[in-house]
């Protein structure tokens, strides 16, 4: 093995096998003589995991410093497990702010939790508040769990509790006319508030005006926040006025987020502008909230304040940014391209060790094991290097290391390595067999798999077009496909065919437009269909509203993508929000198409 370039993972895999009984000199010995790699960093990981469970502190405090990443959450735990030990009073103050933001802790973080109730640095309003934040994230186990924690005349029985979560309508009926002067009651019935708005907020909103009397502000205006951010996933007319009803209440990032895309849905510029205006600092800062922001002041016919924040994120190449680019008239093009790597450097970046472990699981099909040494060996890499990086995962056909790598450039870039457009010989005909624009199927393409044949998601999908296997069967029936089975879907040429048939079946069933057949391959056709408005909504307010977090992303990274790969195919500057367009409202003939997967 002497030489050979995974030799290092032969030794870490031993040690692994008994890591409980390890000498740490021996781990010790092992962390310097890989130090600064990738496995080096997983040993000590391991190592601090196993100490720390272990509570061997001392252990644990010699090897924490050496971390070269953020450590995991379950270490910084240990961490302040630690300090906690040695008696460090400055531990508390950090644990704090993890009160309420970690919500669903790993097992090393209870501890760390539970010294702040013991030290009376939490009350029952913090933990009410906790219960709050994790019912709004759909953590009811840990909610139910944080319940402990709550004073005995506060808490309820294990029965209740899940009584709150799983049927809280009928609960909430049979509470006496008056229960004000019981708080576990008041706190509980808000929750059964929010439980009930997540599938019907309506009956929600009916419910909590009946028992609004017994309710504080706080607990009225938190529990009214909660069905207005449902409404408003819900695309509800009723979202703003519920959210109005909720008065000066503070609102998590989430809630906030959604109430001003109901405001959109609504076209209520006013809305917009006061609810992002209201954001923390860090929230408002995202280039989503600036760009809607701007928008909001160019409504009110504030042009210089909308300029001057279009302007902090135009050029960006985003969504976000190119809906700023259009916005200030600058048309959207790729970067002065640069120049290729030399030789030389070539020959340096091939020659870092980081790199070659990475090559060398590729060359395994360890593909798992080579993205995390391919991600390690870009620490610190200027831009040549990143672009020379790319360049060599490119010729070794590892395309999503290669655009992930130009991706990650700051000053000069290759928008031809971010924007790859290998298989053209397959994809170009494919597309052009369905009259389909190939920027957009690049696109999907580059959002989907990468480019990567052979990708499998968790959900099952598979190819370069990430087909789920009904869908693949269904569309091999649809246009006559011979001999179809599922062995053949990562066959490119197969699984070329079958995705832009259906790009084509699910493009025609949604008006022709992108943007909605963007979010059919994603979220299907049904859906794409329902989250349409009663009137005409601009492209990009659709993107914006869409309710799952997962395809309201890939939407607009597919539009984005397909501008950039026009502006590469056709050599001319681009414009997303023509691509975007606008959206029809719904009509009496929603159901067509409604047999598509």
């Amino acid at each position: 093995m002497q030489g050979y370039e995974l030799a290092a993972y032969v030794d870490y895999w031993q040690l692994l096998l008994d890591l409980k009984e390890a000498d740490p000199a021996t781990v010790a010995a092992f962390l310097n003589r890989h130090h600064n790699t990738y496995v080096a960093e997983k040993l000590r990981t391991d190592w601090l995991r196993q100490t720390g469970k272990q509570q061997q502190w001392a252990a644990f405090d010699a090897e924490f410093p050496g971390l070269l990443q953020a450590p995991a959450q379950d270490l910084a735990c240990y961490s302040l497990q630690s300090r906690r030990a040695r008696g460090d009073p400055t531990m508390l103050d950090d644990a704090l702010p993890l009160w309420l933001t970690l919500l669903e802790p790993p097992e090393p973080c209870y501890p760390v939790l539970e010294v702040l109730i013991l030290e009376k640095r939490v009350l029952a309003d913090a933990v009410w508040a906790r219960i709050r934040n994790q019912f709004e994230a759909n953590k009811t186990t840990a909610a139910a769990y944080s319940m402990n924690y709550l004073p005995p005349s506060q808490t309820p029985d294990k029965k209740l509790a899940q009584t709150i979560i799983g049927a809280p309508l009928p609960w909430l009926i049979r509470l006496p006319g008056d229960f004000s002067g019981n708080r576990m009651q008041r706190e509980l019935a808000v929750l059964a508030i929010q439980r009930i708005a997540r599938n019907d907020p309506r009956m929600a909103a009916q419910q909590l005006q009946r028992i609004a009397p017994s309710l504080n502000k706080d607990q009225l205006g938190w529990a009214w926040a909660q069905i207005g951010r449902q409404a408003a996933q819900d695309h509800m007319p009723e979202a703003i006025e519920w959210y109005r009803q909720a008065g000066d209440a503070p609102l998590s990032d989430d809630v906030a987020e959604w109430k001003v895309r109901a405001a959109l849905r609504a076209q209520d510029w006013g809305a917009v502008r006061s609810t992002i205006e209201a954001m923390p600092p860090e929230l408002a800062a995202q280039p989503a909230w600036i760009y809607w922001l701007g928008r909001a002041y160019r409504a009110g016919g504030r042009l210089a304040e909308a300029n001057a924040l279009f302007m902090k994120i135009a050029g960006q190449p985003d969504f976000y940014g190119n809906l700023a680019s259009d916005d200030l008239g600058q048309p959207i093009a790729p970067p002065p391209q640069a120049s290729p790597p030399s030789k030389e450097e070539l020959a340096a970046v091939h020659a870092n060790p980081g790199v070659q472990r990475a090559l060398a699981f590729f060359r395994l099909n360890l593909r798992s094991e080579a993205v995390r040494e391919w991600n390690w060996a870009l620490r610190g890499m200027s831009d040549r290097e990143l672009l020379t990086a790319s360049a060599i995962a490119l010729r070794a056909d590892i395309y999503d290391r290669a655009i992930a790598t130009a991706d990650r450039t700051r000053s000069e870039h290759d928008y031809s390595l971010r924007y790859l457009a290998p298989f053209g010989d397959q994809v170009r005909p494919a597309a052009r067999n369905q009259a389909l624009d190939d920027a957009w199927v690049y696109g999907l393409m580059r959002q989907e798999s990468r480019f990567v044949t052979n990708a499998r998601s968790g959900a099952g999908a598979s190819g370069l077009m990430q087909l789920m296997p009904a869908t693949a069967k269904w569309v091999a029936g649809k246009i006559g496909l011979k001999d179809y089975h599922q062995g053949k879907v990562n066959d490119t040429e197969i699984n070329l065919l079958l995705g832009t048939s259906y790009m084509r079946l699910v493009l025609e069933s949604l008006d022709n437009h992108p943007v909605l057949a963007s979010a059919a391959y994603n979220a299907g056709p049904g859906r794409a269909r329902r989250w349409r408005a009663d009137v005409p909504l601009e492209g990009a307010i659709y993107a914006e509203t869409i309710p799952f977090g997962e395809t309201r992303d890939y939407v607009k990274k597919v539009m984005s993508n397909s501008v950039y790969y026009s502006a590469l195919f056709d050599g001319r500057p681009q414009t997303l929000k023509n691509r975007l367009g606008v959206i029809a409202p719904r009509t009496g003939g929603e159901a067509k198409g409604e047999d598509l997967p």
